[in-house]
């Protein structure tokens, strides 16, 4: 190529062109060094603000195994979470600032767009910091403090005892925040239904009946909790004594009157409550609602293209119920099959002791057995032990039917799946095996367990979240053992189904109440004509849309997901596609939103 200037005629590339040349070239394509150098400089950051948040967390550095503030509780005031955003501005303004996007790695570009998305999301939201319900028929902190006592603090020694302690003689300053965040909300227009407030104000009583509260002849749960983990330490049995006495004193001192404080303050507020059930009621609604469920799913899909895609998926579900009565050869409506399995004494264990250790042992055997099949599915395995365990007897009555506790990052604590076996009534035993995949092996614990073992990843994402990925993975595990051959009593996948099915109905329940203004009664009501389920859990499950908009809609888009991400995979793949390679480009990279989980199984389509 040629150029001229002045009549004379001169080769394009002269020594300084060429050499701008060569310099806008090693520009536009950076080296692997400088690659390495920047990509190390954005990982250190992500940690750097990931390690700053937990030093100013209490609860989450006992989650990770740090014992730092162990006596500590989180500071939840107003002044506290004002403070938090200008972090999180500073934080965002650092990324962007200080970070090189065009410079990272495929995984460390992967975790600035989470971070920077994230930041920007709770920037965005924090408007909506109040509407929610912090005390509620579900969880709240008035069950959180003995639940995170009994299942999160450790005590390894005399230093973690009076920890402990601590904590105990701190309730009241952490209900004083809870309280004054209440009123904020009141002030709001922000107040529960009013099916809320019996159900919270039971579990706050209940936590403090008992010894050393009342004298009922047994021990509280919490003082119960601490004097087992106090007896079992190598200490003298006068240093014993002294600590579970400065315990029942902290108790009695501090506890009880911070709950008595709490439950005048509902027992006040339960008189100005009403029963309208969505957020369609406080300001801007629909624009607190549209955003929960850009969060939730991590997707733009709409509340009426939610609620159209759970009608579709209650459709199909039945078609294959009909199916399963056909097979088992029962003889009326589908209506009248979901009563028959509702009510027919040989799908229940015994509501006794003898019945609740007969589930529990059934749900090993079955999670046991996959343990087994696993190197079929999976290339990586996570290395932190799983157990299986009852809700304790203080949050059963208001607990979820089963959920999943990941382990503590040093090993401490295993990974734990907690089945509500309260009333046996509610746990049926063709849907035990589902459940158990679900919150154990190879659903949640694989998933988590692996995340929080990842050496590739980012803190932040390593013990983050995405609910849609998560309980998208943990469905996508109740079909999964199907696949395998499972599930070879029709009834078993029924209950499978039946699972299945309680998560199509949420999309339109979800979606009903919050966008369309159903009342509570239209929620129960469509649950009881469309599922197999008892009227109790009907009524549960619409009481927890109602406090967790949103929420639920997360476990069915995330299977969706999931599943037309695998079909995508092996139409392109064909032969050259591989289940264990699939779930592995899936868990190794942590919790993702659903939009960078396809691009990332696009990515490995390409490598093959």
């Amino acid at each position: 190529m040629l150029r001229t200037l002045k009549n004379s005629v001169i080769p394009l590339f002269t020594p300084l062109a060429l050499l701008l040349s060569i310099a806008w070239l090693s520009a536009a394509e950076p080296t692997q060094r400088a690659i390495e150098q920047e990509s190390a400089k954005a990982n250190a950051l992500f940690d750097k603000h990931y390690d700053d948040f937990v030093d100013r967390h209490p609860e989450d550095q006992t989650y990770l195994g740090i014992k730092k503030d162990y006596g500590e509780w989180d500071d939840n005031s107003e002044a506290a979470k004002l403070y938090e955003l200008e972090i999180t501005k500073r934080n965002l303004k650092e990324l962007e600032e200080t970070i090189n996007e065009d410079l990272l790695d495929a995984q460390t570009k992967v975790s600035y767009r989470m971070a920077v998305e994230e930041a920007k999301e709770e920037i965005r939201n924090f408007k909506y910091r109040h509407y929610n319900y912090p005390v509620n028929q579900m969880f709240g902190a008035h069950a959180n403090v003995p639940s995170f006592l009994i299942n999160m603090h450790l005590i390894s020694d005399m230093k973690d005892a009076e920890a402990y302690i601590s904590r105990l003689r701190k309730v009241d300053d952490k209900f004083s925040h809870l309280v004054a965040g209440l009123k904020i909300r009141e002030e709001a227009g922000i107040i529960p239904p009013r099916f809320v407030f019996p159900r919270a104000l039971e579990s706050c009583r209940t936590i403090i009946s008992g010894t050393p509260f009342s004298n009922t002849g047994e021990d509280s749960e919490l003082l119960t909790d601490f004097k087992k983990k106090v007896d079992a330490l190598e200490l003298n049995p006068v240093l014993k004594k002294r600590l579970i006495q400065q315990a029942t004193a902290a108790l009695v001192d501090t506890v009880k009157p911070a709950y008595e404080k709490l439950i005048a303050f509902l027992e006040d507020q339960y008189t100005r409550a009403n029963e309208d059930a969505g957020v369609w009621k406080f300001t801007d609604g629909e624009a607190f609602y549209n955003e929960a469920l850009r969060k939730t799913t991590t997707t733009e899909l709409t509340a009426n293209e939610i609620h159209e895609i759970g009608l579709m998926e209650v459709d199909r579900i039945h078609g294959e119920m009909r199916a399963i009565m056909k097979q088992v050869e029962f003889a009326g409506s589908l209506q009248e099959f979901f009563e028959f399995m509702r009510t027919d004494e040989q799908f229940y264990y015994p509501n006794t002791n003898e019945g609740r250790d007969e589930y529990l042992a059934r749900a090993v055997a079955v999670i046991d057995d996959m343990r087994n099949r696993i190197d079929s599915l999976f290339i990586t395995q996570p290395k932190s032990e799983m157990i299986v365990k009852r809700v304790e007897a203080f949050r059963e009555k208001s607990a979820g039917t089963a959920f999943y506790q990941p382990p503590a990052p040093d090993g401490s604590r295993p990974g734990i799946y907690y089945a509500n076996l309260y009333n046996m009534k509610n746990m049926p035993k063709y849907q035990l095996d589902a459940l158990a995949y679900h919150e154990g092996i190879p659903g949640h614990h694989m998933q988590l367990a692996l995340s929080t073992e990842s050496q590739g990843l980012p803190k932040f994402r390593k013990f983050g979240g995405h609910t849609a990925y998560i309980e998208g993975w943990g469905l996508y595990c109740e079909l999964i053992p199907k696949e395998l051959g499972l599930y070879q009593d029709p009834y078993s996948d029924f209950g499978r189904l039946a699972m299945e099915l309680w998560r199509a109905c949420r999309l339109v329940v979800d979606t009903g109440i919050h966008a369309k203004k159903w009342t509570r009664e239209q929620g129960i009501e469509y649950y009881k004509s469309n599922t197999p389920d008892s009227e109790r859990d009907c009524i549960r499950m619409v009481e927890r849309h109602i406090v967790m908009a949103s929420q639920a809609t997360a476990y069915k888009i995330g299977m969706l997901k999931i599943l037309d991400l695998r079909k995508k995979a092996k139409n392109a793949m064909g032969n050259k596609f591989d289940i264990r390679e699939f779930h592995e480009v899936i868990l190794s990279n942590g919790s993702v939103p659903l939009n960078i989980l396809e691009e990332l199984i696009d990515e490995y389509i390409a490598s093959k």
